[in-house]
C-alpha cells in the first residue's frame, strides 16, 4: 500500500515541549516513508507546530500558513500546538 503523499516539512514555534513534539512527530513520519524537506521547499504536507503565548506568536503562525498557501495551494497544511487548540477556525 502507497502513501498518497511522499514529502513533509515541520516549522515549530514556540517552546521546548513544542520543539520536542515536532522532533518526535517527524520522526513517525520518517519511519512510515515520508522524506522531510526545508519549509522553503514545496512539500506534499506542512505541518505548523504553534505558540500562543504572545499575539506575536499568533501572528507569526498567520503569516506563515497564508504564505504557505500561496506557495503551495495543493498541500495539506496541518496546524497543531497552542494556536490550532484556542483558535480553531
Amino acid at each position: 500500500m502507497s502513501i498518497p503523499y511522499s514529502t513533509f516539512s515541520f516549522h515549530t514555534l514556540g517552546c521546548k515541549l513544542n520543539y520536542s513534539e515536532s522532533s518526535y512527530l517527524a520522526n513517525q513520519l520518517i519511519e512510515r516513508g515520508y522524506s522531510q524537506v526545508d519549509i522553503n521547499e514545496l512539500a506534499d504536507i506542512y505541518i505548523i507546530n504553534t505558540c500562543s503565548v504572545t499575539d506575536n506568536a499568533d501572528n507569526k503562525a498567520k503569516r506563515l500558513i497564508n504564505k504557505l498557501n500561496n506557495q503551495s495551494p495543493s498541500a495539506v497544511i496541518v496546524i497543531i500546538g497552542c494556536y490550532a487548540q484556542l483558535k480553531p477556525d
